[in-house]
């Protein structure tokens, strides 16, 4: 007797997703995410001064990299859009906006949260989502891994939810499919996603070092291998790795 076959891929979703793309391995994993589910999808990138700019100039060579992975995602990835918000940086005393010791500040905060910043990104992405017609808004915060930043708590973005969909009379759904993972998780995701070869492609092409390094590729990928990134980055990884063994 035959082997039953596989079920089809179930239909992608068509009301569009609207992806904050930074070009680190939390949004890649998130692009990917979008791609495998919705018809429709578009990223959004920032530049507010950032001390680790690379990370905006990975972001094209990205892309091409997910379209070459898979055909499907090849043709439900739509337009790239950069949004320029310098005043952020400008006003922004921290660690990712100056070239400051990166510390724990008052508070019990790192000097690397921007205050404001992901309320920020989310109010300009879904006004974009609006424009392009984009239900879903996809990001990479996460309440398991995360520095403690307020803005990337599952409450503060529940909240941005019912604020946009108040103020702009719409029915936004902010997805955020990292909220309770970490790391090691994060890997394995971006494999179930995109099997071995898209977890190649994050290692070697995105960027995540607050110090902005590429430098010598390590296991986990490009970066200073010090700063809070690149030691949370490498420490996921290290247990993604030795969970497949």
């Amino acid at each position: 007797m035959s082997a039953p076959a596989s079920p089809a891929p179930a239909a992608p979703a068509p009301d569009g997703a609207l992806v904050l793309f930074s070009g680190g391995q939390d949004s890649a994993t998130c692009l990917a995410y979008a791609l495998d589910r919705f018809a429709r999808v578009e990223t959004i990138g920032f530049d507010y001064g950032q001390r680790h700019r690379v990370e905006l100039e990975v972001r094209g060579l990205l892309r091409e990299r997910f379209s070459a992975l898979d055909g499907r995602w090849a043709e439900r990835l739509g337009p790239d859009h950069v949004v320029g918000l310098d005043a952020l940086g400008r006003i922004s005393e921290t660690a990712l906006t100056r070239e400051v010791a990166i510390e724990m500040a008052e508070g019990a905060l790192p000097n690397t949260f921007v205050p404001g910043r992901n309320l920020i990104f989310l109010t300009f992405a879904a006004a974009l989502a609006y424009r392009r017609g984009l239900k879903h808004i996809v990001a990479g915060v996460c309440e398991t891994d995360f520095s403690g930043y307020p803005d990337c708590r599952d409450d503060t973005i529940k909240a941005m939810q019912v604020a946009l969909n108040l103020g702009m009379e719409a029915r936004f759904v902010i997805d955020t499919p990292l909220m309770w993972i970490d790391k090691a998780q994060t890997w394995a995701l971006a494999e179930r996603l995109g099997g071995p070869a898209l977890v190649e492609v994050i290692v070697a092409d995105t960027h995540t070092c607050y110090l902005g390094e590429r430098g010598a590729r390590h296991d986990w990928g490009h970066g200073c291998g010090t700063c809070p990134a690149c030691r949370l980055r490498a420490d996921g990884f290290a247990r993604y790795q030795a969970a497949r063994r």
